[in-house]
């Protein structure tokens, strides 16, 4: 890497790390009043004791178009506790008690809860997951519909249990775009729900996914899409977001940012070490950029820090290029009719909310909804908020039917 990039690296590193002092000062007060052995002794206590991240179902691997590996899982439904629950319903308390105790309540109960008296119907929800993060950002809401209603979750390619991305990882070194994604998603669905009707979920860059299978592929949102949740997503215009800093300071990293990411990823090595050796400010910013409440669990935020720490810089450097030229609001026009969910923090600091209101502008019969004290990863610190609007969404969508 020659001296000027090597200097260009350094004026941004610079004018990131000012950008990023308010985020610091915090963690600065920290690093005098606590030791590092207790930090790192609070993390390997957090890491241990989160059961985030611990949901498992039937693996598969679906095959993208230039030959990369993407790992999903299937959750079915648990036969027995809907069986259980009809038997109740029916007046059979004695079946259902008898269920409940071989753990068919907790089915029954958060159905009852999120559903009312409706069953499940044939449908697939598929969750899309956001940059840097892996099919484990949605732990709640998996938590919550497991077993009441078939769900995927898939890593994107790089993310996750998926594999590098062939294309980029190869002599070309083809960038990624939002339309391959889009493609990757289609592969996904062909490979673990290649029947039936569909309920689409995406966070940040899982709806853009979205949008993109849906500019790509309008033939198969008409026939077997039947709702799409958005969350902390956007359709477009991304290069106008400022993070929370000042304008000009945003600008001037924008501009030499996609270089020095390039830079630093072939140096990816190198950079891994420089950041394990300041996990104490990364953690900080990832707080600030993913949550906006003051009392979120830090088990959850340390949950998140793992996922997004994990993310190797090579592929975040691959990644970051495809948000700046984003641009899906006409492919919004295929789900006009649809039932639609855009939903996001109002102190999303990395997708604002006004880019939700943007989508549901463009979908008029879309629920908006703007969760207060809310932030990028809106899903895992405001989880019940999520899940019960997506929840709403499955009756909408007809994913659940009349019961007894």
């Amino acid at each position: 890497m020659g001296e000027e990039t090597w200097r260009r690296a350094g004026w941004a590193g610079a004018a990131i790390g000012v950008l990023a002092a308010g985020a610091a000062a915090g963690v600065a007060v920290e690093r005098l009043t606590v030791g590092r052995s207790v930090r790192e002794k609070a993390r390997l206590a957090l890491d241990a004791e989160g059961p985030y991240g611990a949901l498992r179902g039937t693996p598969g691997r679906a095959v993208a178009d230039d030959g990369t590996e993407l790992y999903y899982e299937i959750d079915e439904i648990d036969e027995a506790a809907e069986a259980a629950e009809a038997d109740k319903a029916d007046g059979g308390d004695e079946v259902g008690e008898a269920g409940e105790s071989a753990g068919a309540g907790s089915s029954a109960t958060r159905r009852r809860r999120l559903f009312g008296r409706k069953a499940p119907a044939p449908v697939t929800v598929v969750f899309s997951h956001g940059y840097c993060l892996n099919q484990d950002a949605w732990h709640f809401q998996r938590a919550a519909l497991r077993g009441l209603v078939r769900t995927v979750h898939w890593d994107q390619r790089s993310h996750g249990r998926s594999d590098r991305g062939l294309a980029q990882a190869g002599p070309e070194g083809v960038p990624v775009s939002i339309d391959q994604l889009g493609r990757d998603l289609k592969a996904v669905i062909d490979a673990a729900a290649p029947e039936g009707p569909l309920v689409l979920v995406g966070h940040s860059m899982g709806g853009m996914t979205i949008m993109a299978l849906a500019d790509r592929h309008p033939e198969l949102i008409r026939e077997r899409v039947t709702g799409v949740a958005f969350v902390g997503t956007s359709a477009g215009r991304l290069g106008e977001v400022n993070y929370g800093l000042p304008t000009a300071g945003v600008n001037a990293v924008r501009r030499v940012l996609p270089g020095v990411l390039r830079a630093l990823g072939a140096r990816a090595e190198l950079v891994e070490r420089g950041r394990r050796a300041t996990a104490d400010l990364f953690a900080g910013l990832i707080k600030k950029y993913s949550f906006s409440s003051k009392d979120v669990d830090p088990a959850v935020a340390r949950f998140a820090e793992r996922m997004i720490e994990s993310t190797p810089i090579d592929v975040v450097a691959e990644f970051y290029p495809a948000f700046a030229e984003h641009d899906k609001a006409a492919a919004l026009a295929v789900l006009a009719g649809l039932p639609v969910l855009a939903l996001a923090g109002d102190r999303d600091l990395v997708t604002p909310s006004s880019h939700t209101e943007a989508i549901a502008g463009l979908l008029p019969d879309a629920e908006l909804v703007i969760v207060p004290d809310g932030g990028h990863l809106v899903m895992l610190e405001h989880p019940e908020a999520v899940t019960d609007r997506i929840a709403d969404l499955l009756v909408r969508a007809g994913a659940v039917r009349a019961g007894g």
